[in-house]
Order: C-alpha cells, then sequence, then structure tokens
C-alpha cells in the first residue's frame, strides 16, 4: 500500500469544524512567545494549556528542533492597466528566472496575454501567457533588479481570511526572526512564535538546531473542496535540505534524541527525503507529498504547528500525526477555551 493511502479513508467533511469569526487572529499578539501553547500528549491521551514560551521545558537536551529558514517575500503588486482601471499582481514562483514568474492576477478575465500592469514609474508587468490552471506567466520590466523592485513596491501577501491590508508592521511579524532564504508567498507560521531568545535558550539546554527551506506556495490556503482527498491535487513545492542539516538530525536520532518538526513544512521536507528508516538525506527538489490519516510517519517524533482551516490538508496532515479523533477533540477544546486560530494565533504542540 502506498504511504499515502490510508486503509480507512476519511472523506474531507470529516475534517470540518465549527470556528467563530471572532476566533481568528487578525493580528499577532505583542510579544512572539506569548502566544498560548495547547500540548497535545499522546501517551496520555491528554490536552495541557500552556503559553509558547513554555517549549524549552517540552524539548529535551539531546533532541533536535527543525526549522524551515524561508522567507516571504512582498509579491503583491499593485497598480492599474493601461486604461486605469486597477490591477493586482501576486506573484507565485519565478518561471526560468528572475524576471519571468507565474504569478496570479486580477482581474483574472481581463489580464490576458498582451496586456500591461503599470506598478510605478520604474516597474511594469507585461502579461506573457496563461496556464493550463489559470495562472499567467508574467515579466518585471524594470530597471532596478528584482529584489529591490520588489521591496520597493511590493505588499505582504496576507492570507485572506485576515480580511484586511498588510500594515508596515506586517514586514516584520509575518516572518520568522530565522528566516534568510527569499521565496515564499505565505510564512511557516509555527515558527511565527520563536524568538531569538528562545532559540538561544534551547541551544544552551543542548537542544540541536538545523535548519532547512521549503518556499511556501499559495496553495496552502486552498481548500481541499473534493470529498475524496485522494482526488485533490496538492501543489508541488521547492525545498532544499542542506548536508549538515541532515548530518544535525541524524545525529541525534542515532543518539537517542527527538525529532521536533517545526510546522508541517518541515513535515512534509524530512518525510520526503527520509529512507524508510527515518535517515535523512540532503537534496533538493519540489514535493507535493499530500499526508493524511492512515500515512506512515518516518522522520518526526514531535510537531509544534497553529490551528489550521476546516478541510485543509495541513488539518489532515496534524490528524495524521496525532490521531483523527484526538485532534479534532483538541480543535474544539481550542475553540471552547478561546483560542486564537490560523497563520498570526495559538500554536499546538503534538508530542
Amino acid at each position: 500500500m502506498s504511504p499515502n493511502r490510508s486503509p480507512d479513508p476519511l472523506p474531507t467533511s470529516a475534517f470540518d469544524y465549527a470556528l467563530p469569526p471572532g476566533l481568528i487572529a487578525r493580528h499577532p499578539v505583542a510579544r512572539r512567545d506569548e502566544s498560548r501553547l495547547l500540548v497535545v500528549d499522546r501517551r496520555r491521551d491528554a490536552l495541557e494549556h500552556r503559553v509558547f514560551r513554555d517549549v524549552v521545558h517540552l524539548v529535551q537536551a539531546g533532541d533536535v528542533l527543525v526549522l524551515n529558514e524561508t522567507r516571504v517575500i512582498p509579491a503583491r503588486l499593485l497598480g492599474r492597466k493601461t486604461t486605469g482601471a486597477r490591477a493586482e499582481v501576486l506573484l507565485l514562483h519565478p518561471a526560468g528566472n528572475d524576471r519571468v514568474w507565474e504569478a496570479l492576477v486580477r482581474p483574472g478575465g481581463k489580464l490576458k496575454p498582451g496586456h500591461v500592469v503599470e506598478i510605478g514609474d520604474d516597474l511594469r508587468i507585461e502579461i506573457l501567457d496563461s496556464t493550463a490552471e489559470g495562472n499567467r506567466i508574467v515579466r518585471l520590466d524594470t530597471p532596478l533588479d528584482t529584489e529591490a523592485a520588489l521591496a520597493k513596491h511590493g505588499h505582504v501577501p496576507l492570507p485572506p481570511y485576515l480580511e484586511r491590508e498588510a500594515e508596515e508592521s506586517d514586514r516584520e511579524r509575518y516572518q520568522t526572526v530565522y528566516a534568510r532564504a527569499s521565496g515564499s508567498v505565505a510564512a511557516p507560521t509555527a515558527g511565527l512564535h520563536f524568538t531569538d531568545e528562545l532559540l538561544h535558550a534551547l541551544a544552551a539546554k543542548g537542544v540541536a538546531l538545523a535548519r532547512l527551506v521549503l518556499h511556501v506556495g499559495i496553495g496552502t490556503f486552498r481548500p481541499v473542496d473534493a470529498e475524496d482527498p485522494a482526488e485533490h491535487r496538492l501543489h508541488a513545492e521547492w525545498y532544499r535540505v542542506p548536508p549538515e542539516a541532515a548530518d544535525t538530525i541524524n545525529r541525534a536520532r542515532s543518539a537517542g534524541g527527538c525529532v521536533w518538526a517545526v510546522g508541517t513544512t518541515v513535515t512534509r521536507t524530512l518525510d520526503t527525503v527520509a529512507d524508510e528508516e527515518g535517515r535523512i538525506g540532503p537534496g533538493e527538489g519540489e514535493t507535493a507529498l499530500f499526508i493524511r490519516p492512515g500515512y506512515r510517519f518516518r522522520a518526526v517524533d514531535r510537531l509544534l504547528t497553529n490551528f489550521h482551516l476546516p478541510r485543509s490538508s495541513l488539518l489532515m496532515l496534524v490528524a495524521a500525526f496525532g490521531g483523527y479523533e484526538r485532534i479534532m477533540a483538541a480543535y474544539r477544546e481550542a475553540v471552547e477555551r478561546r483560542y486564537r486560530f490560523y497563520s498570526y494565533g495559538d500554536a499546538m504542540a503534538i508530542v
């Protein structure tokens, strides 16, 4: 049986839950590590309510904490068509070089190949082609280098469920403190709770830190529409696991330490590159690994994650890791206790 197939598959509707709109966190808490932390103890089948900085007491000396150091790019570009009408371009990923990108455009029906969106005096976007999925291939026409053009004109691509425009503070708060490698259009949100001080405290305790990259794509916000999750196609995302990260993880596991994945992106990356014994191999490529209940995890022992959207592939992964009934009960408890949900919300530790 394929590791992506469940012996008793659950329908997508099984991953629905009721969430009062007031529990969606539209802004972050004042201090990153002051978020609440719901600890799901699989061995004791128990829940514990803590704050995120308590993670220093959960992760033990000899364990390894694996971080995704991708950095969100200011990929949302607002401008006007040559007619003067407003238009928007959301860059997804380079399509050949750093001047040519695959993008989402708005209004989609009117921005066809041959059209131009004027972003500023030194940046215009040419629509080159359409993809089979309805996206666009665009070219950035600018005398600036691409990174400088985006820094000058781009906006943080906040998740649509925040229902607000990006603010200046989002440029810093919608990044992890360890973000290094630019390329994501969404943050690996489990990492948003860490501070430099908390990472230093963990390292001082004897916890190893390993860093990899997975560039998060727009598909992270898309629900699973098919009632049979097996019919859902997960968009591929690019990853890189450096040799030093693989060595750090393998050494910790060989010595009896636990592998803590900070987020679903790290979990998917590690299980993409792990062999049957859970040993991590370095490398880079794309992964479309779709993890749902019935999957056998090879590389991850503990998971730190946020609270995810109903009917999402991310919730399915968390349910696969923590146990479906246990995780859905934890979500009900989180709603009852008024935890804050989604990207800027609170966290969960599955131990």
